[in-house]
């Protein structure tokens, strides 16, 4: 961990356009989803049912639960549809050279 907080999780190379990839930061489960240009980190946990976000697919910015069917925006961590009704965090994402870090110390 470097001293802001930020984590090396994987390399820009291990990530496909539009399909989660799962990480675990701190004991934290997070989803990695690079699409439209940029890369996220949301938590991986849905706030309706206890299951893991990554094994949903990418539209539009959002990462939908496969359970269910709600869906997260994945700049702001918001559901945008039932039966979710809480946000799910989401974590900010810095890119040095092929490294892809995250820092689950701050929200955002």
């Amino acid at each position: 961990m470097t001293s802001n907080g930020f984590v090396r999780v994987a390399a820009l190379s291990e990530l496909e356009a539009d399909t989660p990839k799962r990480v675990e930061v701190g004991g934290i489960a997070v989803s990695l989803v690079s699409t439209e240009g940029e890369i996220f980190a949301i938590n991986d946990i849905c706030s309706h049912a206890n299951v893991s976000l990554s094994e949903g697919e990418v539209d539009d910015c959002t990462i939908e639960c496969w359970l269910h069917g709600s869906r997260f925006d994945l700049r702001t961590g918001k559901p945008s549809g039932l039966p979710a009704t809480r946000p799910v965090p989401v974590y900010p994402v810095k890119i040095e050279g092929d490294d892809v870090l995250v820092s689950v110390t701050q929200e955002s």
